[in-house]
């Protein structure tokens, strides 16, 4: 019983810290916002036990900072944490794009096209959302087929903090459109075994993902002015 309790619990906040990834990433909280927990808890209709065990793994992720005083926040970087992120994101993109074109499977490559193929009706449909779940579904992909689980963690623990800024880049119709063009490219380098122009397609997408943000950052469309409470 005991075993089938503790199942129930950690299934619990393992729920409730998807539903908040999700809210972070899309904005629905907004960054440098305070995480209410009386109002999280009401709308997401959990106790508060599970909610800030949800908080704690978010924060290990890097989407929440737990600040002294003001308890836990939604991440908000400046431009230079931006820049610096991006940075060493794109070396390890390069690095698992490389790899995977030289190790991916038959297997992997048809899973990855399955995928390439649902996330391409999402962009039909322009369903942002469906979109950006599984675009990260197939960055892990690639990061899986590159066969280094440690260049796979540390790509996701730095990557977690841009995940936000990533997901405003495709609301621009034309950028979200050459995205969707550069994936397919991705695609064709995969299945060609292509290394040298598997890790330049990642660099270049990566770049651009960071020009966006920083042009969206200096318009000040990214962050309001004032980040205002998560409310229900």
């Amino acid at each position: 019983m005991a075993e089938i309790i503790e199942i129930s619990r950690l299934a619990l906040h393992d729920q409730v810290a998807s539903r908040l990834r999700t809210m972070l990433v899309e904005g629905q909280i907004a960054p440098g916002a305070k995480l209410n927990e009386r109002e999280l808890s009401a709308q997401l209709r959990v106790s508060r036990t599970p909610l800030r065990e949800a908080i704690k793994l978010l924060a290990a992720e890097g989407l929440v900072d737990l600040l002294p005083n003001r308890g836990a926040v939604a991440v908000k970087l400046t431009e230079a944490d931006v820049v610096n992120t991006f940075e060493l994101l794109a070396m390890l993109e390069g690095m698992s794009g490389e790899l995977a074109a030289q190790r991916i499977t038959e297997e992997e490559l048809a899973e990855l096209r399955a995928l390439h193929y649902e996330m391409m009706a999402c962009f039909a449909r322009r369903d942002l959302s469906g979109y950006y779940r599984i675009n990260a579904r197939i960055h892990t992909a690639i990061n899986d087929a590159a066969r280094n689980p440690v260049l796979a963690s540390t790509y996701r623990s730095i990557n977690a903090r841009v995940q936000s800024l990533r997901f405003r880049t495709n609301q621009n119709e034309a950028k979200w459109k050459s995205a969707v063009a550069e994936h397919e490219r991705m695609v064709e380098a995969l299945a060609a075994h292509d290394t040298a122009a598997m890790r330049t397609l990642m660099i270049e997408h990566l770049n651009r993902k960071r020009d966006t943000v920083l042009e969206l950052l200096r318009a000040g469309e990214i962050y309001p002015a004032k980040a205002q409470a998560a409310k229900s």
